[in-house]
């Protein structure tokens, strides 16, 4: 049996997989809400992620009746982006900067200036965001020196929880791909980035392909969690690129459209596709010898819990989207910017603001909610509208995380991208990528291919049916976008 261990935004999930990729047991824990002291920021606590990450496992454990002994390996997925600072000691600094932070433009705008638009995109495959970890870095040194001072380990959320598991320093391709500081083409350390930025190589982990074993369960670790002393740890992937891996999108023409607190589409490919405008995110795949290509909306799922927590705090999500459903497609009219968090993909934007548009004495609580759901997947067909225009294949869409489970959210996907959409048997998220990388690594499967092939089905294809209706939705919707910067910046 394999483990994988997801260390997400909101909470830490455990999942017990076996070689069929039946779900054994899987648990989560919660996180600590995020801190955000002003507009734009976003933090939380390593340790935080530690303890959930022991509850989690221990609920396994607990729940699927095994003993440490029996779990044959480990492997982690988690936010991307996060910037955790250790001292010489392994100490954590101060909280994580996490991926939806977005104080760091100047240091984007520095950085950029610095090296070069056309060289970073050349080097990285991607511009400087203040989503990216490189840049999280540069504003601590510029605002907290004292602190900077101290660094002497830099890594990403789950690869902390790694190092309390283990005691090793060490990251895959994909999760480095998110930190600017890779040479993705390569699939190496960038050192004439880290130089041009100011950043010791040596507070870099070692580097790692997806299904590789970089580590092993430590005493400390196994006797923090549960798991056997010397059990193997697989490098893992970001979330992204995990979730990919356990929906199967390796080949070109595979696409995966996620939403999770964010929204991301997903597409294989086996070079790296430059944007030159740096509208799309390049990185290595989980699989070796593998890229992707990938935009995102920051606030996807984030913006169905805004308006819940917000305007109907005593509703559940099953109530809210069941009022949603007495609503037409289209909403009449309705619309919402999802721009919670500023905007990635294809905007660059930290400074965006979300928006309802279109309100009438007419539009009930259900339009409005349907509005939210039809705007994040409005918001995610501008990566389709891009991967059309660099020639990036699509020929299957699978859909993954929130929003492929419910009935009426993956409806207006498939209407809105106007492509038939395909739900797995098993979605379970980037814990179960997670955990066939850890397989791979042991020789369970022979390779992260043959591993999907042998765990993942698809079990329902879903027809587009409003096609028409959301193609005329989406001309309104993407007028939006530059009515608000342009009243942002007056």
């Amino acid at each position: 049996m394999f483990l994988g261990i997801d260390v997400g935004t909101g909470g830490t999930r455990a999942i017990l997989i076996d070689r069929s990729g039946g779900v054994v047991a899987s648990s989560s824990s919660e996180h600590a809400g995020i801190r955000s002291e002003y507009i734009g920021w976003a933090e939380q606590d390593p340790e935080d992620w530690w303890r959930a990450a022991r509850e989690a496992i221990a609920g396994v454990i607990s729940a699927s009746k095994v003993t440490g002994s029996e779990i044959e390996a480990v492997g982690l997925t988690g936010q991307m982006h996060g910037c955790v600072m250790l001292d010489a000691d392994g100490a954590v600094l101060r909280p994580a900067l996490i991926w939806c932070d977005q104080r760091t433009q100047p240091q984007c705008d520095w950085l950029t200036e610095k090296i070069g638009f056309e060289r970073l995109i050349e080097l990285t495959c991607n511009p400087a965001l203040p989503n990216f970890t490189l840049t999280k870095l540069l504003w601590v040194r510029e605002h907290q020196p004292e602190i900077f001072a101290t660094i002497a380990h830099v890594l990403c959320p789950k690869d902390y929880v790694r190092y309390r598991m283990t005691g090793e320093f060490a990251m895959d391709m994909q999760e480095a791909s998110g930190t600017l500081l890779l040479d993705v083409t390569n699939r190496r350390w960038s050192v004439e980035v880290a130089e041009a930025a100011g950043i010791p190589m040596e507070w870099l982990p070692r580097l790692f392909e997806g299904p590789e074993i970089c580590a092993q369960i430590s005493v400390a670790g196994a006797g923090a969690t549960r798991l056997a002393a010397g059990t193997p740890v697989a490098a893992g992937a970001g979330d992204q690129g995990a979730g990919a891996v356990g929906m199967g999108i390796l080949t070109p023409g595979s696409v995966s459209a996620t939403i999770g607190t964010s929204g991301v589409v997903f597409a294989a490919t086996d070079s790296p596709v430059k944007d030159r405008l740096g509208r799309l995110h390049t990185f290595c795949h989980a699989a070796p010898g593998r890229w992707h290509v990938m935009g995102v909306t920051n606030g996807a799922g984030l913006s169905l819990r805004y308006f819940r927590d917000t305007f109907a705090p005593d509703s559940s999500y099953e109530d809210l989207t069941a009022r949603a459903a007495n609503a037409p497609a289209g909403a009449d009219g309705l619309l919402w910017a999802p721009y919670l968090f500023g905007e990635r993909t294809p905007h660059l934007d930290p400074d965006a603001r979300a928006a309802f548009v279109g309100i009438t004495a007419s539009h009930s609580q259900g339009h409005f909610v349907r509005a939210v759901l039809e705007g994040v997947a409005l918001s995610l067909r501008d990566t389709f509208t891009l991967f059309e225009e660099l020639q990036v294949p699509v020929k299957a869409i699978r859909l993954g995380g929130g929003g492929a489970r419910g009935p009426l959210w993956r409806q207006i996907q498939a209407d809105v991208y106007g492509h038939s959409v395909e739900l797995l048997q098993a979605e379970e998220g980037g814990a179960f990528g997670a955990a066939l990388l850890a397989g791979t690594g042991v020789g369970a499967w022979d390779s992260v291919e043959a591993a999907c092939a042998a765990t993942v089905r698809v079990a329902e294809t879903i027809e587009p049916k409003n096609t028409a209706v959301m193609n005329e939705a989406y001309k309104r919707y993407r007028r939006v976008y530059p009515a608000l910067h342009e009243i942002a910046r007056s």
